[in-house]
């Protein structure tokens, strides 16, 4: 029999909209195989009250994740439209009780005891919170539903880069200095803490959300007066930007700026004389777990990222025609160099995964500073336990190069899900022996 796959997309945030790329895009994969039904799930509500709907083929192919959370939250807006379609599928009866005898028309809101009783598997292509932050996770462990990614406490701790970052270096890792400035010390003494600030870094620095993914807020700042505004914007009381604000911070009109409690500082990272190469990267890795319960990790060819402005926009990562990867990383113009180099970065990011329990699939954001002596450092910007799965994103491109197919790629995450709940506990695995 074949196993019914939820795909739960969506959310309550801006990265719905990619959420809805990733989630149409797993849909599409999984829908025509001989293993897998597809039942397309979009969440709603907010982080008290999760409200998941069943989501019928005409809101899944709708290009704005907007109009879809409209249409579910408001259906009597909609009443005139369901009408017109309720005509055209009445003169289509015909045809469609014999072709299309199982389509579904309209949501339908369901809770996690319907999702019990009814899916084998959840397949959350939910980004940022309440996806990646374990709170989902928890609760589809209570249910002994299997899920796709990490495990709670690897995804509590991921989505927190300050957290993340502090862990990896004081393991050793490379990464950049960081301060964590907060809504309240902001209050207290501004001047004090610009003053800090300016002991501590030069300028431009990178300012960034401590939990949220896809570059939303992710800014170099320049000048002190820059820095002000980030933190203005950052801490405002109303949802809307000044104007004043959005010029400062150099962003288009109706651009979304996230209201914050706190926000990250992070040193510039970038090629000084003393490298050969200083190269933006993005690194897929895939696990299993042998029949003896060790984890083992296959780590992929990292891509290079070229971005037109700097920082990467949450466009030009996951969007068709936006931006620019290449897969394999150009870390020499010596081919033999090149691949010698990439074999030690992919040796840095497995040791990276091993501690940071990374479980199924997942993505590292980091630098790879090469120097003259061939020496490699990297220096991690960032972890993601549940990447983009939209068709641009770059990770198909390097599992293709292992020889995956994109249905393969995702048949093997939900195959690992599979497999882990199906050890005694989910803390069975043996993370010390690693493949």
């Amino acid at each position: 029999m074949k196993k019914k796959i939820g795909v739960l997309m969506g959310g309550f945030t801006l990265e719905r909209h990619i959420s809805l790329e990733s989630g149409r895009n797993i849909c599409s994969k999984l829908i025509a195989s001989a293993q897998y039904d597809v039942m397309p799930l979009f969440l709603s509500g907010s982080m008290q009250e999760h409200r998941i709907f069943t989501l019928p083929t005409a809101l899944l192919l709708k290009d704005n994740a907007d109009d879809v959370h409209d249409y579910l939250l408001h259906p009597c807006k909609y009443d005139k439209q369901k009408e017109i379609l309720n005509t055209i599928r009445a003169e289509a009866h015909s045809i469609t009780k014999t072709y299309a005898k199982d389509a579904v028309f309209y949501p339908k809101e369901i809770d996690f005891k319907f999702i019990k009783d009814n899916i084998d598997f959840v397949f959350i292509a939910l980004h940022g919170r309440p996806g990646e932050d374990g709170t989902l996770q928890t609760i589809l462990e209570q249910y002994d539903i299997p899920y796709n990614g990490s495990g709670i406490a690897t995804a509590a701790l991921t989505i927190d880069k300050y957290a993340t970052n502090q862990l990896l270096a004081k393991n050793g890792f490379y990464v950049a200095k960081q301060f964590l400035i907060t809504d309240d010390q902001w209050s207290a003494a501004p001047d004090l803490l610009m003053d800090e600030i300016e002991r501590i870094f030069n300028y431009p620095m990178i300012a960034k959300p401590i939990d949220d993914g896809c570059s939303s807020g992710v800014i170099k700042i320049t000048h002190r007066s820059h820095l002000l505004a980030y933190a203005s914007a950052s801490f405002r009381a109303a949802q809307a930007l000044p104007d004043n604000l959005r010029q400062l911070l150099g962003l288009e009109v109706g651009a979304f700026f996230p209201q914050q409690k706190c926000f990250l500082l992070e040193d510039f990272i970038r090629k000084d004389a003393s490298m050969l190469a200083c190269l933006e990267t993005t690194t897929g890795l895939l696990t299993y777990i042998s029949q003896n319960g060790n984890m083992i990790y296959e780590i992929f060819e990292p891509s290079e990222v070229l971005a037109a402005e700097g920082i990467l926009s949450l466009e030009e990562k996951f969007l068709a025609g936006e931006g620019h990867n290449i897969t394999p990383a150009r870390f020499s113009s010596d081919k033999q160099s090149s691949m010698a180099i990439s074999q030690m970065v992919k040796t840095q990011l497995k040791t990276i995964a091993q501690t940071l329990n990374l479980q199924g699939y997942a993505r590292i954001d980091a630098f790879v500073k090469i120097y003259s002596d061939q020496s490699v450092e990297v220096w991690v910007i960032e972890v993601n336990t549940l990447p983009a799965m939209t068709p641009a994103t770059c990770i198909f491109h390097q599992a293709a190069l292992n020889g995956y197919s994109s249905f393969d790629f995702v048949d093997k995450i939900i195959q690992y899900g599979f497999t882990k709940r199906n050890f005694s506990t989910y803390s069975s695995i043996n993370f010390s022996k690693n493949g």
